[in-house]
């Protein structure tokens, strides 16, 4: 991985701005600085995502990105999204249950709905059909939401693999986010 200081100017801001409010730089920041362009182009679609409004919240994105990548047993993603979800959700289990079955998870219906979704896509895309769109209008989602459970989870896929060959691990800060009150953590908690 490169470090920060090698990065161009536009990048290195970007770093600096996520080092400043979470105390430490997340690897899949360093392990994209070889590429740039694919930096910013990766960086970019996960804004594009992740940050706009939508029909979904943060927290059901989020969702998303747990339970696919745990799917695939991608560490960084599973780890780093866990975190995030965590807070997002201000609920310190939410992750690990949708890591590990979301039938188990302190969600609605209709984010239940959503997950099976979500993992229908990721594992078995040949399967997905006018039925599982039809199932998630049933619990209030739009065309534009099930749109974003879709791209949430095929561009996941993509981070998912792209983590597995580079053998990315997860930042150690992102371990205790979420779970402890931030003061109490220290930087990034």
């Amino acid at each position: 991985m490169a470090p920060p200081e090698e990065a161009p100017p536009d990048i290195r801001d970007r770093i600096d701005a996520v080092r400043e409010r979470t105390g430490f730089v997340p690897n899949v920041f360093l392990a994209l600085l070889h590429r740039p362009a694919e930096w910013r182009a990766f960086v970019a679609y996960h804004d594009a995502l992740m940050e706009r409004d939508s029909g979904l919240t943060k927290a059901e994105r989020e969702m998303v990105v747990v339970a696919t990548s745990a799917v695939w047993h991608c560490p960084y993603c599973v780890v780093a999204h866990g975190a995030i979800l965590r807070i997002r959700a201000k609920d310190p289990l939410v992750a690990d249950f949708v890591a590990i079955d979301h039938h188990y998870a302190d969600v609605t219906p209709r984010q239940h709905a959503m997950l099976a979704y979500a993992l229908k896509l990721s594992a078995h895309p040949d399967q997905v059909g006018p039925a599982d769109m039809e199932a998630l209008r049933a619990h209030g989602f739009s065309d534009d939401d099930i749109w974003d459970i879709g791209a949430v989870t095929a561009f996941f896929a993509m981070a998912n693999r792209l983590s597995h060959a580079m053998a990315l691990q997860p930042n150690e800060e992102f371990h205790l986010m979420g779970r402890i009150p931030r003061d109490a953590a220290g930087p990034g908690g």
